[in-house]
């Protein structure tokens, strides 16, 4: 039975903006990536993603501090086609990597309706729905994916060969927050086990495999993570895993997850070369904008009005996070106290105040 946990203490994304961005300019991270890293981190964490949020700036400063992750680092762009483009991150921060190609993106579809970007030599970049959602506050439909290194198992796998490789998709919706659609292709995210094992939680069923591959819900147990669809039809997550491995690593030249270096261990020196893919489209390039827009919130209107199950309720994708954006907006972004111990530890190495 899973347990309600009371948090440590809350901080404001304002707070937590200027604590990373202080964290990260003490590790000669330039000032464009420390805004992008703490956009990215705080707006995961806003709607309460905090495995892709503000739990992962201790990693960040110890990947940079080594030498895995370049503080200053020089991204060159380079335009293939009329809508297609590459980016060499230069062992910089994924963050500020996806930021940038969301602008040439967007940039393209402007000219030509579409614009399609891969990244290579990147670092993990957090959350994929910061990006879709870039582009669609900007009036585009955005489109996300990223490879990871090797922790979930195939259907029918013994051991981990997939990342958890995410794809988000957003779009604009008139008078509204975004359409958004930001998911692992695993059962749940690898951050959110480490997260759970952290304060004790028990995992949910059938998403987590221990070392001899048997299922447990014990998160300090677990080896690998199941494909999306569990034991019976993993298939489907392992067919989109391999989908965003495709668009993230073989289009854009890097090596695949099982390959990759790990995200975590004690490497910490050696670049991984992550790959990204971002595809922006114009939908005015289809279709004439009102009936887009129109089309959207006629869609989303019979979504959330069709009948729910007795004591539930019909969301769209990205209704409980912006729900939880606006909680946690009002009442401040909840640390637990792993959280709180990892931050102090951050701000007495790096001599800068303190978030709590």
């Amino acid at each position: 039975m899973s347990r309600t946990y009371e948090p440590a203490a809350r901080v404001s994304a304002e707070a937590l903006s200027t604590f990373m961005r202080q964290a990260l300019a003490r590790c000669e991270v330039d000032g464009a990536t420390c805004e992008a890293v703490a956009d990215a981190l705080v707006t995961a964490s806003r709607m309460g993603t905090d495995s892709h949020g503000l739990r992962l700036l201790p990693h960040y400063v110890n990947a940079v501090q080594g030498g895995r992750i370049r503080p200053q680092a020089d991204m060159r762009f380079t335009r293939r086609l009329a809508g297609t483009g590459y980016l060499d991150a230069g062992d910089g921060f994924g963050h500020r990597a996806g930021y940038v190609a969301i602008d040439h993106a967007i940039a393209l579809a402007d000219e030509v309706g579409i614009g399609a970007v891969a990244v290579g030599r990147s670092s993990h970049f957090g959350a994929a729905g910061c990006y879709a959602l870039a582009a669609a506050r900007r009036g585009y439909v955005g489109l996300a994916t990223c490879t990871a290194d090797a922790l979930v198992s195939l259907h029918h796998g013994q051991g981990p060969f997939h990342g958890t490789n995410p794809i988000a998709f957003a779009a604009p919706v008139p008078d509204q927050p975004p359409y958004l659609l930001d998911m692992a292709t695993s059962a749940i995210p690898w951050n959110r086990v480490q997260q759970y094992a952290a304060i004790g939680r028990e995992l949910p069923p059938n998403v987590v495999v221990d070392a001899a591959g048997r299922l447990t819900t014990d998160a300090s147990r677990a080896a690998s993570l199941l494909p999306l669809g569990g034991a019976d039809f993993g298939f489907k997550g392992a067919g989109l895993a391999g989908m965003a491995e495709v668009l993230s690593a073989t289009l854009t030249g890097m090596v695949h997850g099982f390959r990759l270096l790990p995200m975590s261990g004690d490497d910490m020196s050696t670049p991984r070369g992550v790959g990204h893919f971002f595809l922006v489209m114009r939908p005015d390039a289809f279709v004439e904008r009102e009936i887009f827009d129109r089309g959207m919130l006629d869609y989303l209107e019979d979504l959330r009005t069709q009948p729910a199950l007795e004591g539930e309720e019909v969301l769209a994708p990205g209704d409980r996070e912006w729900r939880c954006q606006a909680h946690r907006d009002k009442e401040g972004i909840p640390l637990d106290p792993a959280n709180v111990a990892a931050y102090a530890e951050l701000a007495e190495r790096l001599s800068i105040p303190a978030l709590i």
